[in-house]
């Protein structure tokens, strides 16, 4: 049974391990000395800071979503999905999710970035609704930030 809920700390080692085998095949597109974020991310540290959500079967995290609350919007931090279990629909689902817990917070928009490396990416944003607002440097790395309105 596929079934979706808050993260505790104690699934910070699982979102590491879902985050890593997501995103180590942009490795090698990434700048030298530049890694994707997710990477580097504490996740322990987000799930005591932010709205963490994940999607687990009989017990391991297939995916999950990091909601971080502002007053005007919701900003997706990231979504991940096993590469195991890609192509079942649950990044579509888990920012449906997203859409409508931003809603439910009261928040007017959701947005989120991508590295500009991740074409993929931009491509299915994109398809779901959702309008590139802009390109720059941020933290050090090329990304390209995207919003979709709510109301």
């Amino acid at each position: 049974m596929i079934g979706l809920r808050t993260a505790t700390t104690d699934d910070a080692a699982a979102l590491t391990r879902v985050a890593w085998a997501a995103y180590e095949g942009y490795l090698s597109r990434m700048p030298p000395g530049q890694r994707p974020a997710p990477l580097d991310a504490d996740y322990r540290a987000a799930i005591e800071r932010d709205d963490v959500w994940l999607v687990e079967r009989d017990g391991a995290v297939l995916a999950f979503v990091i909601l971080v609350p502002a007053p005007d919007h919701v900003l997706i931090e990231n979504v991940a999905v096993h590469p195991d279990f890609q192509g079942l629909g649950l990044g579509g689902d888990l920012m449906r999710f997203a859409e409508t817990r931003a809603g439910a917070l009261g928040a007017d928009a959701v947005r989120l970035y991508t590295h500009a490396t991740m074409v993929e990416n931009q491509r299915w944003y994109e398809r779901i609704g959702y309008r590139e607002t802009d390109r720059s440097v941020d933290e050090g790395l090329q990304r390209v930030f995207y919003e979709k309105r709510l109301r």
